[in-house]
């Protein structure tokens, strides 16, 4: 089998019934846009048919590279990624929410600048462009991840205004030491990446996309944000203590 030229990492938990929706949108893009990549399914312990839905639609579709990634108990979100991320060789690695919130038409946008040879990573952002938002999300949920980010800002200095869209693609000859020096297993993951990805001399690349929020989210917005800011207060005292993550992975 060939060397996939674009890997697309879809993680889920309990996402039988959105994935059998999705999947089939996300395999007739990549047929017919990005021919020669794979889409790799990564199932975190799912107590549902995530896995049975993944195999049967991958099933359908032979003509393009697939796989499975099982784990036998429920890890995090950002465990599941790391685990796409690094189980591909090829050159470009992308995440997606299974629930595509944002729309895997948004491909190029994310992956064109890698490709381009002018980033190490790139990832959507639902703030740089509020128009670009169709459906939003709830009012308290929406200021509750402005209040976040604004706290991400402060904390780690970095200077985004989304880290949280779960659309980010890298440059894995590059990202690939970050996302192995990576501890986090939580939603905060996405911060973790971000922050070392910085630190490492990356080039990193925000840029507006298209978003719906879809009911049925994952995260809790009390307990999730209260744990992801332990995350990061965790995270900047680890660099405080020269724990190996001002390395250079350029």
């Amino acid at each position: 089998m060939e060397k996939p030229t674009l890997a697309v990492i879809v993680p889920a938990f309990n996402e039988a019934q959105r994935l059998g929706s999705t999947l089939p949108i996300m395999l007739q893009y990549l047929r017919t846009h990005r021919p020669g990549s794979k889409l790799i399914v990564v199932d975190d312990g799912s107590t549902d048919a995530t896995a049975e839905v993944a195999e049967r639609i991958f099933a359908e579709h032979p003509e393009v590279q697939t796989r499975l990634l099982r784990s036998p108990r429920n890890r995090g979100k950002g465990r599941a990624v790391r685990l796409g991320l690094l189980s591909t060789d090829a050159p470009i690695a992308l995440f997606s929410d299974a629930d595509l919130s944002t729309p895997i038409t948004e491909l190029p946008r994310i992956v064109g600048p890698i490709e381009a040879g002018d980033y190490d990573i790139v990832f959507g952002s639902r703030a740089l462009d509020r128009n670009l938002i169709g459906q939003r999300q709830p009012w308290q949920r929406e200021q509750g991840g402005r209040v976040f980010n604004g706290i991400v800002r402060l904390t780690t200095g970095l200077p985004f205004s989304d880290t949280q869209c779960g659309f980010k693609a890298f440059r894995m000859e590059a990202a690939r030491p970050v996302i192995e020096r990576a501890r986090v297993d939580g939603f905060g993951f996405d911060v973790e990446l971000l922050f070392l990805a910085q630190h490492a001399g990356l080039r990193l690349l925000e840029r507006p996309v298209r978003w719906d929020h879809n009911e049925g989210s994952k995260v809790n917005l009390m307990n999730d944000s209260l744990r992801m800011l332990t995350e990061i207060i965790g995270l900047r005292a680890r660099v405080a203590r020269n724990s190996g993550y001002n390395s250079s992975a350029k």
